[in-house]
């Protein structure tokens, strides 16, 4: 075995992966063309190559199924707080800490500092705070998702770039052998479009993931908007409703909390 073998070996046995360590051990001693075989007698760029599309590939799935519990905490609570503010049916109404509360709380501070201003005005700069907030929190649920996108569409030519490494190693080798027998050429090429193997393997997942979670976004970009039209909703009553108030009341419920 290489000097790289070994220390990726001894890696695994210090992280607890003795199962895989010594099949490795065992895949490199052997002859057969197993994938593991072919992985231990690859060349230590190729074998990085597949080693980063593994790893890659592990990422992809852990970004999607971290998203997917992310989202669903998300839209939970937005339909939560949905319900608590069309029940109450004003906004001071108590909503948990989260989207709703803090577009809520927007609403109140803008209707306390223009006090005696249009209600239009107070209408177009909540309705411009709401914006911000809304795409806040999209941008925020959309971080990571692009490294999943990113896995899909450079895997298979990394992948590629590994494959075209090792069939040139492998005519290297050829030359100097001086042998075109298949059984001298083939282990090499098994090993070089290996690379390329794993390469779609990363890819069509992760092509299919990113896709799932731009929809399931999309859907919490849907949310987030419903929930804004809803704080303009319960503020426009508010403010109608105050306008026909006595005036000290008025002021008492412009201000509540």
């Amino acid at each position: 075995m290489s000097p790289t073998d070994d220390a990726l070996i001894l890696f695994l046995d210090r992280l607890g992966a003795t199962g895989l360590a010594q099949s490795l051990r065992e895949a490199a001693a052997s002859e057969a063309l197993t994938p593991l075989a072919m992985f231990m007698d690859a060349d230590t760029l190729v074998k990085a190559v597949m080693l980063g599309l593994l790893a890659a590939s592990v990422l992809a799935w852990a970004i999607w199924a971290g998203k997917l519990v992310q989202l669903s905490r998300a839209r939970r609570a937005l339909r939560r707080d949905y319900r608590a503010l069309t029940q109450e049916g004003a906004l001071g109404a108590p909503l948990p800490r989260g989207l709703m509360a803090q577009m809520a709380h927007a609403a109140r501070t803008e209707i306390r500092a223009s006090k005696g201003l249009p209600d239009a005005g107070i209408k177009e700069r909540v309705a411009i705070e709401l914006g911000r907030i809304e795409a806040g929190a999209a941008r925020a649920m959309q971080s990571g998702v692009t490294a999943v996108g990113s896995v899909g569409s450079t895997a298979p030519f990394v992948g590629l770039f590994g494959t075209v490494w090792g069939i040139m190693n492998a005519f290297v080798g050829i030359a100097e052998s001086g042998s075109s027998n298949l059984a001298v050429v083939a282990p090499g090429i098994a090993e070089a479009l290996m690379a390329t193997a794993l390469g779609l393997v990363a890819a069509i997942p992760a092509v299919l993931l990113y896709n799932h979670l731009t929809r399931a976004i999309g859907g919490y970009r849907a949310a987030l908007a419903d929930a804004a039209a809803l704080v303009e909703r319960t503020l426009s009553r508010d403010l109608d409703r105050a306008r026909h108030q006595p005036e000290a009341t008025r002021a008492l419920h412009l201000v509540a909390e």
